[in-house]
């Protein structure tokens, strides 16, 4: 399975990362009023984008070949870029009407990261075990 996202990593991995994280943006950049609501709790939703996008910023640095350290440790880069973009979006919804800078979006954030990258982690093992 990673052998075939990787062969198709610009179309599979690369740009989907792009739009995820521009619909990601957009999404934080509008006022509360005018986004729809849902019954779910907004740190359940702030996991689950954030889930989503560690999946897609942890294999984009894993297939790309250009930046050896980013590779290398992509675990680590993978949350440490999404918890800087994850402050970064928490300081500038301060700016929005309505919306408000709040520590437990960011936490929940950070954990939608953590799990995304184990969740990775875990395929990698999968992947292996089942190819024995």
């Amino acid at each position: 399975m990673l052998r075939f996202l990787e062969k198709r990593k610009v179309f599979l991995v690369y740009t989907p990362l792009v739009l995820y994280w521009i619909v990601l943006l957009a999404a934080t950049s509008f006022p509360t009023i005018s986004v729809p609501t849902t019954d779910v709790s907004d740190k359940i939703m702030h996991f689950i984008a954030y889930f989503g996008l560690g999946i897609l910023l942890n294999l984009t640095l894993m297939f790309q070949n250009k930046y050896v350290n980013l590779k290398k440790k992509n675990w680590f880069n993978t949350i440490f870029i999404g918890s800087v973009y994850a402050a970064l979006d928490e300081f500038h919804q301060y700016f929005i009407p309505v919306r408000s800078m709040e520590f437990l979006d960011f936490v929940a954030d950070f954990f939608g990261l953590v799990l995304a990258v184990v969740f990775v982690l875990f395929l990698l093992r999968l992947n292996r075990f089942v190819s024995q």
